[in-house]
């Protein structure tokens, strides 16, 4: 009897001893994680780079189910085509509420690099999908047509089709349109704001607010401090990247000043919809989205603007997983529920910065999860390594 108390015991101590180890081990890969080429980032954002670069994950992940919560479905989904001015169509997924209406309308346009392969309806379908929820509307993710094959101006075009349609088909769909906004990240954030002008041009639809979310607004040659300090591509997005979208979606460089590519270039933001403009510390693109929203207020436009620290471009992707992620999708549903209530009042620039949790428990329950992805991305690390041996 004594003999398996002993043995019971040895085994536990070996098992304890285990997991002490195996803790250290992934802090101290999460702290060194954290180090990168720009500087110190927090924990939650040093796992999430290693997991992209190291193709663990994708920008889409899933929430881990440790971290999410069961609820009954508030909305259909269903794959749409629009019809678009040269007579064909494109592809849509159309989120809508369970119930009678009318729903305000969101037209999401999803980040890419304007280039086949890099993004789709479907990789960002988890924002679309949230959206919907926070904002209680009809939420249609276009699908609009990339370079190479389709250079500029389809995209914007396709896009623009992709709200007259919506614009017109709001009472069949359920829709109200005299609610109607648009939001996109990345380059969907140029074409949101694209559209946004577009729209004003061509004498409507009205528009009620835009969210950008680390939005491209030029194709200038301008040497911006967040372009220079965050173009190596670690923080997933690259000077390289910018350059060859660029060059496939303008290939002529006359249109590289067109306000249409190039929004803050416009020499007219004037009557433009209010905006939320949501930019991230560790991001290329941060300084021009940063830019193009004072230019916004100074045109008179309502704007909010909010740069989000610790965080790299595409943040809001994660949001299932990053709390400022989670923040920023929120901040900009708020905004957008907002607007379509009433338009928000006008006040000069102003950059508010988010620094991330505030609160000592937040804080501990955001390095608790930042370790238990670690210890997941470890594993699964390991695994492979194992099956490739």
């Amino acid at each position: 009897m004594k003999t398996v108390i002993e043995k019971a015991g040895i085994w536990m101590m070996i098992a304890s001893l285990g997991f002490v180890i195996s803790s250290l081990i992934v802090i101290l890969s999460v702290h060194y994680w954290a180090h990168t080429e720009a500087g110190k980032v927090p924990p939650k954002t040093a796992v999430l780079l290693h997991a992209v670069h190291n193709n663990l994950v994708t920008p889409d992940m899933k929430r881990p189910k440790f971290f999410s919560n069961s609820s009954t479905p508030r909305f259909t989904n269903e794959i749409i085509e629009i019809p678009v001015a040269d007579g064909t169509s494109i592809e849509g997924k159309m989120y809508r509420p369970i119930g009678k209406g009318p729903y305000p309308i969101i037209l999401y346009y999803h980040g890419g690099a304007f280039m086949e392969g890099y993004g789709s309806i479907h990789t960002h379908d988890n924002i679309v999908r949230s959206l919907a929820a926070r904002t209680n509307s009809i939420v249609i993710a276009v699908g609009y047509r990339v370079a190479p094959k389709y250079p500029f101006p389809a995209a914007i075009e396709d896009s623009y089709d992709a709200l007259l349609w919506a614009y017109e088909q709001a009472d069949e769909l359920g829709g109200d349109s005299e609610n109607i906004a648009v939001a996109g990240d990345s380059a969907g954030g140029n074409i949101a704001t694209v559209v946004s002008l577009m729209a004003r041009d061509r004498k409507g639809p009205d528009i009620k607010a835009q969210a950008l979310l680390y939005p491209l607004t030029t194709f200038q040659d301008i040497e911006f401090d967040s372009r220079m300090k965050y173009d190596s591509g670690y923080y997933l997005l690259s000077r390289g990247v910018m350059m060859r979208a660029r060059d496939t979606y303008t290939p002529d460089e006359a249109l590289w000043l067109h306000e249409y590519t190039s929004p803050l270039e416009a020499d007219n933001l004037y009557k433009l919809p209010p905006a939320i403009v949501i930019t991230a510390e560790f991001d290329p693109l941060r300084d021009e989205g940063e830019a193009y929203a004072r230019r916004l207020a100074e045109h008179g436009v309502p704007v909010e603007t909010i740069r989000y620290n610790g965080v790299m471009h595409g943040f809001i992707s994660f949001y299932e997983v990053m709390y400022r992620g989670n923040h920023g999708l929120a901040q900009s549903a708020r905004f957008l529920r907002a607007s379509f209530d009433e338009e928000p009042s006008y006040q000069p620039y102003n950059l508010q910065v988010y620094n991330g949790t505030t609160t000592r428990s937040m804080q501990i329950r955001d390095q608790a999860e930042a370790y238990a992805i670690g210890s997941f991305l470890l594993g699964k690390q390991a695994i492979s390594i194992f099956e490739n041996n």
